[in-house]
């Protein structure tokens, strides 16, 4: 029986690899996307001495180039995905407030955090409707939620991070769009909050830990064909919108 597979965008460090490692467990072939090759490299390698099935797939979710040659790869040596995780994301420059943040700036933030998943989404469906029980997750975060980012009693209305935050509303809109597309054949499709957790992209800050924030998108990722979709989920059940 040919392994189930998965493609996690952005796995090189952090909440990304921690998914990969956590899957490997389980069984899954993993296709570790890093668009740093350097990284990629010595992440899989690492993954590889746990005695994961790894493979490194060089992916940068910004360009229309490098996902169709990754698409193109898989479907050569896999000819079908399983899951998809979109985890690769942006925080923008330095925090700023909405009044100065350039429209340049978020503009790149859209173009990882929404562009991208939009792109790979779209690349990798003909992979995923190979499968005979496909998922795609869309990782966001509770800075996507109007209702918690509103809520003068929620820590996250303290945060007013515009580009980033209105990205990760904007990715949670595209999982609805695609699951809605999706439902006919069987695909689940769903966003992810893995919650404030400690990595590089907050300076190690957050309260939880890469173990933690993963254990969410994993449990996503191995639901039968009676789970979820169209949803948005944060520890294993629903988060607001």
């Amino acid at each position: 029986m040919t392994a189930r597979t998965v493609l996690i965008t952005g796995a090189n460090k952090s909440i990304g690899y921690e998914t990969a490692r956590q899957l490997g467990g389980l069984g899954y072939r993993i296709w570790l996307g890093s668009r740093d090759k350097a990284r990629g490299e010595a992440a899989v390698e690492q993954l590889l001495k746990e005695g994961h099935d790894v493979r490194l797939l060089v992916l940068a979710v910004d360009s229309d180039a490098s996902v169709q040659e990754a698409a193109a790869r898989v479907q050569l040596e896999d000819g079908k995905l399983d899951v998809l995780i979109n985890n690769a994301g942006i925080l923008g420059a330095e925090p700023s407030s909405p009044s100065t943040q350039s429209v340049d700036d978020i503009r790149s933030v859209y173009e990882t955090n929404v562009f991208g998943p939009i792109r790979v989404t779209q690349a990798f469906l003909p992979l995923l409707k190979s499968s005979d029980q496909a998922s795609i997750i869309m990782v966001s975060s509770g800075l996507g939620s109007l209702t918690w980012v509103s809520d003068p009693s929620h820590p996250y209305q303290a945060v007013n991070a515009l580009g980033y935050m209105s990205s990760k509303t904007a990715l949670n809109a595209v999982a609805v769009a695609f699951s809605k597309e999706l439902a006919a054949e069987g695909i689940h499709v769903n966003g992810v909050d893995p919650g404030y957790t400690a990595t590089d992209f907050n300076g190690h800050s957050g309260y939880r830990t890469v173990e933690q924030a993963a254990a969410g998108i994993v449990w996503l990722a191995t639901q039968d064909p009676s789970g979820p979709t169209g949803g948005f989920y944060f520890d294993q059940a629903i988060a607001p919108w």
